[in-house]
């Protein structure tokens, strides 16, 4: 295989997701316009240009990496909510009861950065061994700027999701993922790649890094701490549910007196997270299905119909 598989920004959300679960990764071109990008560069730009560069090799130390996109970019946060990416997400994680926004940066590669170790993202929560019938996450990879292969495009080993956690390879064995500006590569927390080396002379190569990761795991970027309350006010509700003012489970994230996140946000939210709320877990049949059912009798009904 010396290429990687692109769909067009028409594809069904079933067959994006068709390739994920197959092939671990999957480029769909051109999903968001090149004003857009346009946008969000002159947003980031001055955050970007105070940026950085990383400490070691693995971070990159000719690379920046940009974060807290939602307090910063008011496009960043449209492309967050992009409604194929939500929706192949939410597709993706659907084993969990909710997901979440896990992380936002911009990764800029500058002329003469070297290849980064190729390694798997879920590895990020403590080299926690996740099940591998289990995908803790839906990645993104937009493409800000051209992304070819000499200018540092993330390099992919198709179907290495498949695998454990101890495998290794060489930047020769992955693909580059080459894609236009607006393009977007989606891909499992469990495949294997890697950010390629830049051996341009002038050109910087931008990538949009919008991850999302299944509501009861802990998020890579503080999205709390990142979008200071008073930008958070202002968001609306399913931007911040997305960003994690909700409850990851019926008992995971509540404040206080088992009040929903929302209320420290909204000063007339008084309610609080019940298992009715879960009904919609309920009704997959999966693992939420089998913990909620242990819980009590209020937990097997979904509008008005007993659960299977």
């Amino acid at each position: 295989m010396t290429e990687l598989t692109h769909l067009p920004p028409t594809a069904s959300v079933d067959t994006v997701v068709q390739h994920l679960r197959e092939d671990g990764y999957v480029i769909v071109d051109n999903l968001a316009g090149t004003d857009h990008m346009d946008r969000i560069e002159q947003e980031l730009r001055p955050h970007i240009e105070a940026t950085p560069y990383g400490s070691d090799n693995f971070v990159g130390k000719k690379t920046r990496r940009t974060g807290s996109l939602i307090a910063r970019s008011e496009a960043a946060r449209e492309l967050v909510r992009n409604p194929t990416i939500l929706d192949v997400a939410g597709e993706f994680l659907s084993h969990a009861s909710t997901f979440q926004l896990h992380l936002t940066q911009v990764i800029s590669i500058d002329p003469g950065s070297t290849g980064q170790a190729i390694h798997r993202d879920q590895l990020a929560w403590d080299f926690f061994p996740f099940p591998d019938d289990y995908e803790v996450q839906c990645n993104t990879l937009w493409a800000m700027s051209d992304y070819t292969a000499d200018m540092g495009a993330t390099r992919v080993i198709p179907g290495s999701h498949r695998l454990g956690d101890n495998e290794k390879f060489t930047h020769e064995e992955a693909i580059p993922a080459e894609m236009e500006r607006g393009s977007v590569l989606i891909y499992s927390g469990k495949i294997y790649h890697a950010g390629g080396a830049n051996t341009t002379v002038d050109r910087v190569r931008q990538a949009l890094n919008i991850t999302y990761a299944v509501g009861w795991v802990r998020q890579e970027e503080n999205q709390y701490l990142s979008t200071p309350l008073e930008v958070a006010r202002t968001l609306d509700d399913d931007l911040l549910k997305l960003m994690g003012y909700q409850m990851g489970c019926f008992a995971m994230g509540y404040v206080g007196d088992l009040m929903d996140p929302l209320s420290v946000i909204r000063d007339d939210l008084t309610d609080i997270r019940s298992i009715d709320d879960m009904a919609a877990s309920i009704a997959r049949g999966d693992s939420s299905n089998t913990l909620m059912n242990l819980i009590g009798d209020e937990a097997t009904t979904v509008a008005g119909q007993a659960a299977p």
